[in-house]
């Protein structure tokens, strides 16, 4: 019997192969060229990590799995950029009237320089770019950018959902907050929740010129759910200029204490301790270019002027708070929190904040700011608070929990 099965079987395999002959090309043909295909996606990928990934001159492996390069801060990738490539990345300028450095907030608050290695004098670190980073974007066009999504605040998008206070009307030249770090829980690799500033001139459809800072949750660009500080910037409404950090030819750093897109330690805990971050963002009255400071006046680097439109002038809106992107997992809201997770109404140690709201004007002071609007997209899923005080200054609770009973 059992041989008689394998007279079968032998038949059969001697059939497809000898009687089908085209079928066997057809397929050797398919297999071929997806083979082709991959190893062409595989060779792409691989010239955009060194294009992105400079030489190093020393390496450090950060407690995350995160490797930090010390890269010489003029092969920078934003030296790549034809307007300022061949130069060095330029020194500071003076900080808005009215600035005062908190001395006591944390220097040293990313997991990568807690052992105490830093990167040497004249080089900065970046945070290295892997295959696998790439491979979790939806394609090498969208890895390291935003979707274009419309953030105007008289309208809603379906999957970006926000809370949010802001001001417009005026000329503004840069913002200063507090922002209250946590690590909030992301649905699925899809989402993710950040809490920023964004410096905003031009219109919503393809000429919106924005700059944002802040810390983020971001499983698709980062691997992992830690927060971890971050930079963006676009000048066409995210369509085809920009990126997050240093992944591509944008953004100049200019220090070495500071690994932008490195997790962020420690975070606030619910009825425990909270910790934030301090973000300044000014523009250089003399060469018109946007500096970031954060922590205890710590300089981190300047977006050139040249990368914009609008915002060679001035910015036209400035906003604070934080985004979601809802997936509408099974067809129902994400359960992907904003902020702390908790609704703001539950105040400190329990809902996430910003505080000590400022803006910069036209004579490089830092004011107070006046006519601030809270708007929150789903209230119901996450919402937010403000008022004003003599120690917070201007201030806001926000975020929530994404699904509830309210929130489907």
């Amino acid at each position: 019997m059992g041989c008689s099965c394998f007279k079968i079987y032998t038949f059969i395999i001697w059939f497809l192969f000898s009687v089908s002959p085209v079928c066997s090309l057809e397929t050797s043909e398919i297999i071929s060229n997806q083979t082709f295909e991959a190893w062409k996606e595989k060779m792409i990928i691989r010239d955009h990590l060194m294009k992105i990934n400079k030489p190093s001159l020393k390496t450090i492996q950060s407690p995350d799995g995160d490797v930090i390069d010390c890269v010489l801060s003029h092969q920078q990738p934003a030296f790549d950029h034809p307007h300022i490539r061949g130069n060095k990345p330029l020194d500071p300028p003076e900080r808005p009237n009215g600035h005062k450095s908190n001395p006591n907030e944390l220097e040293n608050f990313q997991l990568w320089s807690l052992s105490g290695e830093t990167c040497p004098e004249e080089t900065i670190p970046i945070r290295r770019t892997r295959e696998i980073d790439i491979l979790r974007a939806s394609s090498l066009q969208t890895f390291g950018r935003k979707i274009k999504t419309p953030i105007r605040r008289d309208t809603i998008s379906n999957a970006h959902e926000h809370a949010v206070g802001y001001v417009s009307g005026d000329e503004y030249y840069g913002a200063k907050a507090s922002i209250n770090v946590w690590a909030p829980q992301i649905s699925n690799q899809y989402e993710f929740s950040l809490s920023q500033i964004w410096i905003i001139s031009g219109s919503f459809a393809d000429d919106l010129n924005t700059i944002e800072a802040g810390w983020q949750v971001s499983p698709e660009i980062y691997g992992d759910y830690f927060p971890r500080f971050f930079t963006y910037w676009t000048s066409d409404a995210y369509q085809t200029t920009g990126c997050y950090n240093l992944l591509c030819s944008g953004f100049v750093q200019t220090n070495n204490r500071i690994a932008i897109g490195a997790a962020i330690s420690p975070t606030s805990s619910y009825d425990g301790g909270q910790y934030d971050i301090t973000i300044l963002i000014w523009k250089d009255p003399k060469h018109g270019n946007w500096w970031l400071e954060i922590g205890p006046g710590v300089v981190v680097g300047y977006w050139p002027s040249f990368l914009f439109s609008h915002l060679t002038s001035s910015a036209s809106m400035i906003q604070f708070g934080g985004e979601i992107v809802n997936s509408n997992p099974y067809g129902f809201h994400t359960s992907t929190q904003m902020g702390s997770g908790h609704f703001p109404a539950q105040g400190f140690g329990k809902a996430s904040y910003f505080r000590n709201l400022q803006l910069v004007d036209s004579d490089n002071s830092l004011l107070p700011l006046t006519n601030l609007k809270l708007v929150a997209d789903h209230p119901n899923c996450y919402d937010i608070q403000g008022g004003i005080n003599s120690v917070w200054g201007h201030y806001f609770y926000y975020g929530g929990p994404g699904k509830n009973q309210h929130c489907s």
